[in-house]
């Protein structure tokens, strides 16, 4: 057991709570950003996507910009790791474009993405990116290849 009833006031247990249930996502995520998760096409279809709705703010590069964080490159890469491709989904789901929140249809958001990963280097696969979050959620974001996927 990952916390002891009886040792946890309520907002330790809510913490337990958070961890346990953060494991247990983490833990589902089966496949990595390193195993060839979208295909070349749909990283093409997402740079036009991304030149047109996204370079204003985040840069032609994904470098970022004065109110956008940069979507390549190391910092990108520490701030997602150990998350899912599903989180990066939502959070584009939600919050973008920044002045028309929800603008972006779910296939226009799996494109771009693609187009992120292939900047971030990722290896492209023969089958597109899913557009279903419960899907994407079991895609980890891993910085480095694990050993084992070498």
């Amino acid at each position: 057991m990952l916390c002891k009833k009886s040792s946890l006031g309520g907002a330790g247990a809510f913490a337990c709570l958070c961890l346990a249930t953060a494991v247990l996502i983490y833990a589902q995520a089966t496949r990595s950003v390193w195993d060839g998760v979208y295909s070349p096409e749909q990283a093409a279809r997402g740079q036009a996507l991304y030149s047109n709705m996204c370079a204003s703010c985040h840069g032609l590069a994904l470098n970022g910009g004065e109110s956008a964080p940069p979507l390549s490159g190391g910092e990108f890469l520490s701030n997602w790791n150990g998350l899912t491709v599903g989180d990066l989904f939502e959070r584009i789901r939600v919050s973008m474009p920044a002045d028309n929140p929800g603008h972006i249809t779910r296939q226009q958001n799996a494109d771009i993405i693609a187009h992120i990963l292939n900047v971030n280097q990722f290896p492209p696969g023969k089958t597109e990116l899913d557009t279903r979050t419960e899907v994407l959620k079991q895609i980890a974001v891993e910085m480095a290849k694990s050993e084992q996927k070498k």
